[in-house]
């Protein structure tokens, strides 16, 4: 083995050191995004996702070349892994590889549009004790307009530090708001216990049983979290700006500091 010495860049990913912990970006990788999808002098946006807008699978009309809108979906998957805050859009934009649509690819457009707003920022691992693990999660209920199923998103955090994170359309549809919150909790749970656990699960008594079991042995507590301090909703539901800010503050997305910046 070789030593290369202190790590600064890795398949695309920036990191910058410094006295409370690693700074990871992407920038590059995000500009010459936009250049590929010719966009590099486009106008920005304050958030990813319209609030209000739920995609339907027939909105709009056949997008002319289905290969641009695949190649550019599966680039956006990739910023996503410095870039939390983007997981939802992109989540969304991902579900339509097969039959994208018009509407589709104007989400793709605001999402780059979001992205060209917001270049300098990247995700800060920080160097303070990770003597806890908290996680947060919430779910979309029946909010697919043409199946009715479910949002999952949450958010793990080790100390104050993000390191987990997650939006995904729910395999099954659920009978109620509380049906789907407890898949939401039962994904999260799995996720800071047995990662591989119930991936596939389609009932929601196992669920149930699987997150009481993790209570009842004292690894996990389930809180209830007010909305205000709902980080995983960012995952699962387009925010208004405000909320959507400060959300994306506390998931650790940060611009570098003023020292690094033009490093």
């Amino acid at each position: 083995m070789t030593d290369l010495g202190e790590l600064h860049h890795f398949l695309g990913i920036s990191v910058t050191r410094s006295s409370d912990g690693l700074f990871l970006s992407q920038r590059q990788y995000a500009v010459d995004l936009l250049q590929k999808a010719g966009m590099a002098e486009c106008h920005s946006t304050s958030t990813p996702v319209d609030s209000r807008a739920k995609l339907s699978a027939s909105a709009g009309a056949p997008v002319a070349d289905p290969a641009v809108y695949r190649s550019l979906a599966g680039s956006l998957q990739y910023l996503t892994l410095t870039r939390p805050d983007l997981a939802y859009a992109v989540q969304q934009v991902c579900l339509f590889m097969h039959d994208p649509r018009g509407a589709h690819l104007a989400l793709i457009k605001r999402i780059l549009r979001y992205v060209k707003g917001t270049l300098s920022a990247g995700l800060h691992i920080g160097t303070g004790p990770v003597d806890k693990l908290i996680a947060y999660s919430d779910a979309d209920w029946a909010g697919c307009p043409d199946s009715r199923r479910s949002t999952s998103g949450f958010c793990v955090f080790l100390g104050d530090s993000l390191v987990s994170w997650s939006s995904k359309r729910q395999t099954t549809v659920s009978r109620s708001s509380a049906e789907a919150e407890y898949r939401a909790v039962a994904h999260v749970v799995a996720e800071c216990s047995d990662p591989v656990h119930h991936r596939r699960t389609k009932h929601i008594e196992i669920d149930i049983h699987f997150v009481r079991e993790k209570v009842a042995l004292g690894e996990v507590r389930v809180l209830h979290v007010p909305s205000r301090f709902q980080f995983a909703d960012i995952m699962t539901k387009g925010l208004p700006v405000q909320l959507f800010d400060d959300f994306r503050s506390s998931l650790c997305i940060r611009n570098p500091d003023a020292s690094t910046a033009g490093g």
